[in-house]
């Protein structure tokens, strides 16, 4: 079996030190982390937002090492300015100044074109607009062999979406969702599963959504799974941003194993199960709602089971994948420890009944973020 290589993007918020809620500091942030990651930080959308990007690898030692090094040094940077990075899909607390759009041409662009995304009816920047992603990619991959792939995925990114939930709380409320950021970021357009498709019509399909003003370019594509416009990947963008190190390790070597057992159907040119839309709209409602902790539907018959049960059977799927690698046992372990203590959702409210304070499930985040 070939090894397939991974990477993660993380975004987080930056928040300040004092008042926990969301700042506009990343260009600093950006400008002091930079002299050392380079390239490997970049912007997002606000200037409350910051994201990391890591090479590809094939070791998931190397992969944890690498998050813990660049969530390090950025943690470092904020502190200069007087803030802490936190990965969370969306912020606890809302911003006490407007937030403001990156400026750069393309992010400028958006904001205009996009504006009832952006801004409220005066101007003002959303508070809602701010949500936070990890999305990992798996390569190598031509354009072809990676939409074919997407389709053979699309039943069991539900159940990835339902292991990395962890926006419960949204402006300074609980919002009773594990995922409240899937509710969030599917209000931008092409956000959902991926159409079916292969390589000849999904060049013209984008090409058409951008033409017609609905996506400002090709890499507006926020398709749940897509081929990376910049690099030889497959990306999925189905979890939250995880302050949990080994959470967002678990769904980067998942997702691999997940790739490597399907992309054989590929290969063999096996036809991806078709699944109906309206029961893979269903299944992401599952589990940006309930997580790990509901239910969900199986993505090889589409009853509904319990969320749980559909990751023990994504892991044994990817079982062979894992074994090459050498990551099942650590898997297996990582699983056991969420599935008694709770994904991050679950984490943030037990801080909240904890302490009843909303800045110390901030608190929290933000040290859970720094911990190697």
């Amino acid at each position: 079996m070939k090894i397939l290589t991974m990477g993660v993007e993380e975004e987080f918020v930056l928040v300040d030190r004092v008042t926990r809620a969301p700042v506009n500091r990343a260009p600093e942030v950006i400008r002091r982390a930079g002299r050392e990651l380079g390239e490997q930080i970049q912007t997002e959308f606000f200037n409350a937002q910051v994201e990391i990007c890591t090479v590809p690898t094939a070791s998931r030692r190397d992969l944890r090492d690498e998050l813990s090094w660049l969530r390090a040094t950025v943690g470092a940077a904020a502190r200069d300015v007087r803030c802490v990075p936190v990965a969370c899909g969306t912020p606890v607390l809302p911003p006490e100044e407007p937030l403001t759009v990156t400026d750069t041409e393309r992010y400028r662009l958006m904001a205009r074109r996009f504006a009832s995304l952006v801004t409220r009816e005066d101007g003002v920047a959303r508070d809602d607009g701010l949500v936070c992603g990890c999305h990992v990619h798996v390569g190598a991959l031509d354009r072809e062999r990676a939409l074919a792939l997407a389709q053979h995925m699309r039943p069991w990114l539900p159940v990835l979406q339902a292991l990395a939930g962890n926006s419960p709380y949204a402006g300074r409320h609980d919002t009773g969702y594990q995922s409240w950021r899937a509710v969030e970021h599917a209000r931008w357009p092409t956000v959902g599963p991926t159409p079916v498709l292969d390589e000849a019509q999904y060049l013209t399909h984008v090409a058409r959504l951008v033409r017609d003003g609905t996506l400002l370019d090709s890499r507006m594509v926020y398709w749940h799974a897509r081929p990376s416009e910049h690099v030889p990947t497959l990306e999925i963008r189905v979890a939250d941003a995880n302050a949990d190190l080994d959470t967002v390790v678990l769904l980067a070597i998942l997702v691999r194993g997940l790739a490597a057992a399907l992309l054989s159907r590929v290969d063999a040119s096996v036809p991806p199960p078709r699944v109906p839309e309206p029961d893979l709209l269903r299944a992401h409602r599952l589990a940006a709602a309930q997580g790990i902790t509901g239910m969900g539907l199986d993505p090889v018959d589409g009853r509904e089971r319990p969320a749980a049960a559909l990751l023990d059977a994504l892991i044994a799927l990817a079982r062979p994948a894992l074994d090459a690698t050498g990551d099942a046992d650590w898997a297996r372990e990582q699983w056991r420890r969420i599935r008694t203590d709770g994904g991050g959702a679950a984490r943030q409210r037990a801080v909240f009944r904890r302490h009843g304070r909303l800045s110390a499930v901030v608190d929290a985040l933000a040290a859970a973020t720094m911990r190697s």
